[in-house]
């Protein structure tokens, strides 16, 4: 049986010696510091958000940075949008690549879209994550919405399932893709609504409400939330695609959710 460890300090600043860590997974960790040395082993993955990445003295953070953007140039129009037009631009990118994606994911059976590839989220689930970002940082935030929460939403696996219950989620459903693409789709036309009337000043207005509850309680700015939106989406897509490369192929790391 696999052990786990969750939402504890137990090892910081350990230091980990002559150890059989073969199959170790970190997932959603803070690893500022995190050293591997003198270790050996036929296939190592690493994925995150890392400022500085340094591979045997070598230091790979610009070329793999440079590598995603070529890759997936959304994730470079959402991260350096700045006027009006930069986040008209985004968005229209974000859309292009989601629609011809989803197409491509309509080909596949609805019981592949809910597999998950190495215990990433199954297609089904990243919609649902993005139905919940863009409920948060539009609905909530942007337009102010007094009940801005789908049912349907999937927020990161940090929040507890108490808060996650007291926006009204059903975390534990199951639903089929279409049945999650009806708000989803809604969303993203409410986006493109707002992208398309917006305005240097409305960019800076101070939102009247906060992402969600459990959020902290903090100034939140028009062209902060958007872009939250257009980041999640860009890096998700990127998720997606690279998953459902694997699906095509007809391998799977991971039982249906669906059971």
């Amino acid at each position: 049986m696999v052990s786990e460890y969750a939402q504890s300090d137990q090892f910081r600043g350990a230091r980990i010696h002559l150890c059989d860590l073969a199959g170790l997974e970190i997932r959603d960790c803070e690893v500022d510091g995190l050293k591997i040395v003198d270790c050996y082993g036929s296939e190592v993955y690493l994925g995150g958000a890392f400022e500085r990445v340094v591979v045997n003295d070598v230091d790979v953070t610009a070329y793999v940075e440079a590598e995603l953007d070529r890759l997936h140039p959304a994730r470079v129009l959402a991260r350096d949008a700045a006027s009006p037009e930069d986040y008209r631009a985004a968005w229209a990118a974000v859309e292009s690549r989601w629609n011809a994606t989803l197409a491509r994911a309509r080909l596949l059976p609805e019981a592949t879209l809910h597999e998950r590839v190495g215990g990433e989220w199954s297609l089904v689930e990243t919609q649902r994550h993005l139905l919940f970002a863009s409920d948060a940082w539009l609905g909530s935030a942007v337009l102010e919405e007094e009940a801005p929460y789908h049912p349907l939403g999937f927020p990161a696996g940090g929040m507890p399932p108490e808060a996650a219950a007291k926006l009204g989620l059903t975390l534990d459903a199951t639903p089929a893709l279409d049945e999650v693409l009806a708000p989803r789709l809604a969303r993203m036309a409410a986006m493109r609504r707002v992208v398309d009337g917006l305005t240097a000043a409305e960019l800076d207005r101070v939102c009247g409400r906060k992402p969600a509850d459990p959020y902290p309680d903090q100034e939140y700015v028009v062209r902060r939330c958007l872009k939250v939106v257009l980041k999640e989406e860009a890096e998700h897509h990127r998720y997606a695609v690279r998953d459902l490369a694997v699906l095509e192929a007809g391998v799977s790391g991971e039982p249906s959710a669906r059971g």
